[in-house]
């Protein structure tokens, strides 16, 4: 980094350890129409999360702190004082990167939370594909009565767009879907034109996305079955805007039903956009996008 760099960054990282909220409380007890309206729109059907001992599923945390649409009351000076000074160094653009949870005791209905959070760390300046900036991470500690229930760790980028690419320059490529040892089976399978779901060990359960684990029984033993390529549109939407790199709007874009019961989101092709519709039987074929990816997508008229 260049000496004004390094001037910044020792301004920045005195930031560290200084609270972003204090002494925060939710805007909701915990409360059983919004852990039904997270089961459906999650499709987790667990038993845990209905009737009257409910307990709200663990990656609810960070649900019960959230300020809504009217936003937070409780943010600290220290919290605006590190954006404004990011802000004033060019670093005026904000996208989330990641979270870690820590689960310590469930949370049940009624549980009034509380939560303070504290600037956990800021990085030296980072380049990335987005453009140069520095990722500043938050830790917030949930409590439920006083007790603490979990902690939520957020990280964003800070950071200065990457200058755009001229309109002759080679036309973008689509998003490499991210790729860990959760899901890497999945993405070998697609390599060999194999549409694989995984099978819960013990209950049997179809599943997808990939799972570590059972989402019905919670059993971490899992093997796959391979889709038929068969289904149906279950749902969709046309996208006209934003634009985005790679993608030429307007474009349909579909939850699909597969055969086997599990859904996933996919591209329909075959129709124009605005012939799509929902019960349309469609079926699977392998895209190849460019030289390195290759995607499943699902063509209208999926009849044999």
């Amino acid at each position: 980094m260049s000496g004004t760099d390094d001037a910044l960054y020792e301004r920045l990282a005195a930031f560290e350890g200084l609270p972003a909220a204090t002494a925060g409380t939710g805007k909701d007890a915990v409360n059983l129409p919004m852990i039904r309206h997270w089961c459906e729109a999650m499709g987790d059907g667990h038993p845990a999360y209905r009737g009257p001992d409910a307990v709200a599923p663990p990656t609810m945390l960070q649900a019960w702190t959230m300020g809504g649409l009217s936003g937070h009351t409780d943010r600290s000076s220290a919290y605006e004082e590190l954006f404004a000074l990011l802000d004033g160094a060019g670093y005026t653009s904000v996208v989330a990167t990641d979270c870690e949870q820590e689960y310590l005791r469930p949370l049940r209905p009624g549980d009034e939370i509380g939560f303070d959070t504290v600037i956990e760390s800021v990085s030296p300046r980072k380049t990335t594909k987005l453009g140069t900036g520095h990722f500043v991470t938050t830790r917030t500690d949930v409590r439920a009565g006083g007790e603490l229930a979990g902690t939520h760790r957020f990280r964003i980028l800070k950071y200065a767009p990457a200058a755009r690419p001229s309109p002759e320059a080679e036309k973008p490529r689509r998003p490499r879907p991210v790729i860990n040892r959760d899901n890497a089976g999945f993405w070998e399978g697609v390599a060999g034109h194999r549409l694989l779901i995984q099978r819960c060990g013990d209950c049997a359960a179809l599943r997808f996305p990939w799972l570590p684990g059972c989402a019905d029984c919670g059993s971490r033993e899992w093997d796959t079955v391979e889709a038929s390529g068969a289904g149906t549109v279950f749902s969709y939407v046309v996208m006209h805007h934003p634009a985005f790199p790679a993608f030429e709007p307007p474009y349909a874009v579909g939850l699909i039903e597969l055969a086997e019961g599990v859904r996933m989101i996919s591209n329909v092709v075959g129709v124009p956009y605005d012939e799509v519709r929902i019960g349309m039987p469609v079926r699977l074929e392998f895209l190849r996008v460019d030289e390195e990816l290759e995607l499943p997508v699902f063509r209208a008229g999926g009849e044999d």
